[in-house]
């Protein structure tokens, strides 16, 4: 649901090239996806990544434990404090890219992602010269004006090239009544220069995993909206379950997904579902329509969409 939303297609996400920011408060899933998921997914086709942690928090367990691969040859984790150290990082890499392959065809050139985590957990000069003097003053907007600088001139340097930057964020309450959107901490200079923002929002999961509403939390569902996108219509939303014990599953969102679009609709206590492909009716209960269901409502959307 979250791909379709970003790019237009279920199974297209974050595209290379480009620069994605994902922006939430504390706990809303934001290292669970870009760390998580986003990675392993990109290690499944094929793809290096390269894992800058600023907040010390991605550990080789935890990243295991969520199905990453963190074996040399598909993973380079690196700690990160300072945001100059992560431009030099990554114009470093770059230009040996360009050395190494850019003779080559497209096609032969290896794919890589970097995902930082987070921004704003990034230390200026002035943060590390006020701490160690104990006066703390404030950076006076040098953060916001070097992370603006660093998204800029990363969007630059991979432009042209098989590899893609994904960031995560913070995010803070909004006092402005008539903007009630949270606001993206570090300024706003390096979200003009991504391609893609998602806000995400924290919410309480209180079902179990047969669908059943409970007073238990059992895991986050985490409220994405695509708040920039080049690729589809933005401000979009969609809430993704991610339970505490099985994790993120890849159809979640979907039938949410559909009965606003239209596509399934209730009549009485159950949904249905008219394939344009096959004419053929799916008619369920909202705990039957299981996965497998769902695809076949994804597939043939597409199918139908690309007639």
């Amino acid at each position: 649901a979250l791909n379709y939303l970003i790019s237009g297609d279920f199974y297209k996400g974050v595209p290379m090239g480009k620069v994605t920011t994902l922006a939430g408060e504390s706990g809303a899933g934001k290292s669970f996806i870009a760390s998580g998921n986003l990675v392993r997914n990109a290690q499944a086709q094929g793809i290096f990544v390269v894992l800058l942690d600023s907040e010390n928090a991605l550990d080789e367990t935890w990243l295991q434990a969520i199905g990453v691969d963190t074996s040399e040859d598909k993973l380079l984790r690196i700690g990160v404090s300072m945001i100059d150290d992560v431009a030099k990082i990554i114009s470093d890499f770059v230009k040996d890219y360009k050395s190494d392959y850019g003779s080559m065809d497209p096609e032969e050139r290896p794919k890589v992602m970097f995902v930082i985590d987070s921004l704003g957990m990034l230390l200026t000069p002035t943060d590390v010269d006020q701490f160690q003097k104990g006066d703390m003053k404030g950076d006076l907007g040098r953060k916001a004006k070097s992370l603006t600088a660093l998204v800029r001139n990363a969007v630059n340097q991979i432009a042209q090239w098989d590899i893609g930057l994904v960031c995560t964020n913070h995010t803070y309450a909004s006092q402005d009544m008539f903007d009630p959107d949270d606001k993206i901490s570090g300024g706003q200079g390096f979200i003009y220069a991504s391609s893609i923002v998602i806000a995400m929002k924290k919410l309480k999961l209180k079902e179990d995993s047969d669908g059943n509403k409970t007073s238990q939390v059992h895991g986050i569902r985490a409220a994405c909206k695509v708040m920039k996108s080049r690729y589809s219509k933005p401000f979009e939303s969609v809430q993704l379950k991610i339970p505490y014990e099985s994790g993120l599953n890849p159809f979640s969102g979907l039938f949410e997904m559909f009965e606003d679009m239209g596509i399934l609709t209730k009549q009485g206590n159950r949904y249905l579902y008219t394939s344009p492909v096959t004419g053929e009716e799916i008619l369920e209960f909202r705990k039957n329509w299981s996965d497998d269901k769902l695809k076949i409502v994804m597939d043939e959307f597409k199918e139908n969409q690309n007639a």
